[in-house]
């Protein structure tokens, strides 16, 4: 099972360290998958870590070096137009409170408290507690994935 570091969080939230480039390569290099908030701006054609806003510049080489561990959320349409327009082998999706979506690779993303499969990657809020995950899935995304080693 994957277990994916909501924003690179393992222990937790941590605002100073969510979708911080040091931080998703830290959780990458202890075996984590990596929940990202990507932002993509046509205007300078760059992207960006960030959740709300754009805070934290990267590139396509950054990205291609972890695409096997990044699950990509794409936070608006333009961002999510440029993954699906100009890549292929990267794992993105997008969604807004919807019950389920699929990723790029065809996997299940559920929202909080939805039913899943073993394809499914179940997302357990910060306040919600792992152990309420008790079936087969293909992983969970949460900031608290380091409770689960």
């Amino acid at each position: 099972m994957k277990l994916i570091a909501h924003k690179g969080n393992v222990n937790g939230p941590d605002s100073s360290k969510e979708n911080t480039p040091a931080q998703i390569e830290w959780c990458i290099d202890n075996g984590y998958d990596v929940e990202i908030d990507v932002r993509y701006n046509s205007e300078n054609d760059k992207f960006y870590l960030g959740h709300d806003d754009s805070q934290y510049e990267i590139n396509w080489w950054w990205l291609a070096g972890k695409t096997d561990h990044l699950w990509i959320h794409c936070k608006d349409i333009t961002t999510l137009n440029e993954f699906a327009a100009n890549t292929s082998g990267y794992n993105y999706f997008w969604h807004q409170g919807d019950d389920y979506t699929l990723t790029s690779k065809g996997h299940i993303w559920a929202y909080p408290g939805k039913s899943y499969t073993k394809n499914t990657v179940v997302v357990v809020p910060e306040n919600d507690v792992l152990e309420d995950v008790t079936g087969e899935c293909y992983g969970i995304c949460s900031a608290y994935v380091g409770r689960m080693r």
